[in-house]
Order: structure tokens, then C-alpha cells, then sequence
């Protein structure tokens, strides 16, 4: 089996980023962008199918024998590989995260791109172009924000002009800036007198969406970021994104990965704090 570095994998996540980028700005705010519902009752349009082909066979040319998990088109085996899935590198990827906006021309989307191996993710890129805004991480290394995304003509220059970033240091509930998506979805687990009790606790709740609130964490924009009713492809490019940056990235009941259905996401100094005051038994 053919071992890769992690800088080589990392440089390939950034280069199917450009590819996505490209795919993703040709069709936003197209006349004849087509779009359909899916069995879920959530939309899909021609370029989420698109981003996500043009990915798998850019992985499947690189690296034959992983395997990829994609939103649209399920798990597919690496050609070395047995059954689907079986590969211990495997690619997560959210052609267009938030794809609601993107069928109605709100900048608010991203190509989300991850590499697991043994089911954890090691690397990841969120990559915003309608934001002009890209951000990455891998283990054991830091993580960046370009925020000039497209304005250079090389990948080199994408990396030069990155900005490391980190998490706060804002360590009361109290100052802290907080978003939680859906409340729909906090409804629906059970958890809205929790939610609603933990916006009163802290200095300011708003509610980002999609992608945005957990870069706004490892940025240390935000202290707290996390939603229910998450799939993995949702999920898993966060992950080293937000840990690099010295943040923590749980489920809402602290569980370790994307694997879980939720997210929480935090500076890390409040995690606990936030997983206690979701976990209180409360009634409205």
C-alpha cells in the first residue's frame, strides 16, 4: 500500500479545492442552474453533482487506492480495495455545503474536503470562493485562512499570503459569542430549554449557518459553534481545521469525531462548560 506525507496530501486537498472553486463560481447565480429535490426534500443542483464528479476522479487519478465518501454519490472503494469503504484512507466530501444558499445566490457556501484515515480526519479544507475566502488544516500542524482566495494565479501564492490562525482566549460564558444553528433541530432533540437557556447565559447568540460559524471559531471570532442533524461530509473537514487552530470539535454530547450526528465546536476552554449546560435536565 503506498504511504503518501501529509504534506503531499495536503497539497492535493488545496488543488481539488481549486477545482471545485472553479466548477462551483461558473454555475453560481446561473440563469440555467438546474436544480432538483432529493428524496431527503433537500435540494441538489447540476454543479453539486459536478464539483463532486470532477473530485472523485481527481482523487481516483492521485490516489488510486483510497476510497471517497461524497454527499451525492455515497462511498466508492479505491481500485486496490475490497468493499466499498474498505480503504483506511478514505476522502469526505461536501461538493457544496449549503446549497440552499447557493441555489438562491447567497455567498454563503463552500466546498468541504477532508482525508480520514482509520476514521479520523487528519486534514481538511473549507474552501468559500463566493466569500473570496479558503481555510485548512492538518494534524500535527497549524492552520490558515487566505483570505484573498483568487486574487493570485498560483498555489504557491495561496499559501504564501495565508494567515495562521487560532482560537480565543475568552473563558467565561458570559463574553462569550455564541452561534447555534436550527432551532428547529435543537427542537426536535429535545434540547430547545437548554438552548434557550444557554443563550441567556452568554454575551451574544446569532446564528451564521452552514459552514461559517465553525471557521468563525477557529478564528477566534466566535467561542462556540454546533447544530444537531449533521451527516459526516458535513463534519469532517472541520475537524482539523478548528483542532489545529487549538479549538475542540465534539459531538453535543462530547464525543470524539464526525461521526455522531451533531457538533459542537469551541475554543476549547468552554467546551465542557457548554456540553454541561446542554446535558441539564430542563423544562420549559
Amino acid at each position: 500500500m503506498t504511504e503518501y506525507s501529509r504534506a503531499s496530501d495536503l497539497q492535493l486537498a488545496r488543488e481539488l479545492a481549486d477545482m471545485a472553486d472553479a466548477i462551483s463560481m461558473d454555475r453560481f447565480r446561473s440563469v440555467d442552474l438546474v436544480v432538483t429535490v432529493k428524496p431527503d426534500m433537500t435540494p441538489v443542483s447540476d454543479a453539486d453533482r459536478a464539483v463532486e464528479t470532477a473530485l472523485r476522479a481527481a482523487i481516483a487519478d492521485s490516489r488510486a487506492g483510497d476510497s471517497v465518501r461524497g454527499e451525492e454519490f455515497g462511498v466508492q472503494s479505491g481500485v486496490e480495495q475490497g468493499a466499498a469503504g474498505n480503504s483506511h484512507r478514505q476522502w469526505i466530501i461536501d461538493p457544496i455545503d449549503g446549497t440552499k444558499n447557493y441555489v438562491r445566490g447567497v455567498p454563503i457556501w463552500a466546498t468541504l474536503i477532508a482525508l480520514a484515515i482509520d476514521g479520523v480526519p487528519v486534514i481538511g479544507v473549507v474552501s468559500a470562493p463566493a466569500l473570496g475566502t479558503r481555510w485548512w488544516g492538518a494534524t500535527g500542524q497549524v492552520a490558515f485562512v487566505d483570505e484573498r482566495l483568487g486574487t493570485a494565479q498560483s498555489g504557491s501564492d495561496t499559501v504564501s499570503r495565508a494567515r495562521r490562525i487560532h482560537v480565543s482566549r475568552v473563558a467565561e460564558l458570559a463574553d462569550a459569542s455564541i452561534s447555534l444553528s436550527g432551532l428547529t433541530r435543537w427542537e426536535n432533540a429535545g434540547k430547545l430549554p437548554q438552548f434557550l437557556a444557554l443563550t441567556r447565559e452568554v454575551w451574544r447568540t446569532r446564528d451564521y449557518g452552514d459552514m461559517w460559524p465553525y471557521m468563525m471559531v477557529a478564528e477566534g471570532l466566535l467561542e462556540v459553534s454546533g447544530e444537531y442533524d449533521l451527516q459526516v461530509y458535513d463534519m469532517a473537514a472541520l475537524v482539523p481545521i478548528v483542532q489545529e487552530a487549538g479549538g475542540t470539535f465534539t459531538s453535543v454530547d462530547g464525543e470524539e469525531g464526525p461521526w455522531h450526528g451533531s457538533a459542537l465546536a469551541s475554543n476549547g476552554l468552554l467546551h465542557d462548560r457548554v456540553i454541561a449546560a446542554l446535558a441539564e435536565s430542563i423544562e420549559l
